[in-house]
């Protein structure tokens, strides 16, 4: 298994940028597809990045490519979420999760964090 904590949230002001961070616990972390997802208020949890557990691959939504960019550091067992060009739609709780199956949009994540707040202010 994986224990997955969140950290990095805050608020900004939109055109800024902030960085989330996922701290990961486990011998098989190297093995997990690890991504991001969101929920803003009243909306269903949206699919934002995902990248494979070698670093090669990496996915985003289109609300986020080009924006976001999502990467990873087996070392320090840590995903880490780069976002740029911060919009006000962005504002949302940011969890971190992961999958040992297909990585991606439709994969089946099995573990998740607590999740961040990210606020954006217009």
């Amino acid at each position: 298994q994986v224990q997955l904590v969140e950290s990095g949230g805050g608020l900004v002001q939109a055109g800024g940028s902030l960085r989330l961070s996922c701290a990961a616990s486990g011998r098989t972390f190297r093995s997990y597809c690890m991504a991001w997802l969101r929920q803003a208020p009243g909306k269903e949890r949206e699919f934002a990045a995902a990248i494979t557990w070698t670093g090669s691959f990496t996915f985003y939504s289109d609300s986020v490519k080009g924006r976001f960019t999502i990467s990873r550091d087996n070392a320090k067992n840590s995903v880490y979420l780069q976002m740029n060009s911060l919009k006000p739609e962005d504002t949302a709780v940011y969890y971190c999760a992961a999958t040992t199956s297909a990585c991606g949009r439709g994969a089946r994540y099995d573990y998740w964090g607590e999740g961040t707040q990210v606020t954006i202010s217009s």
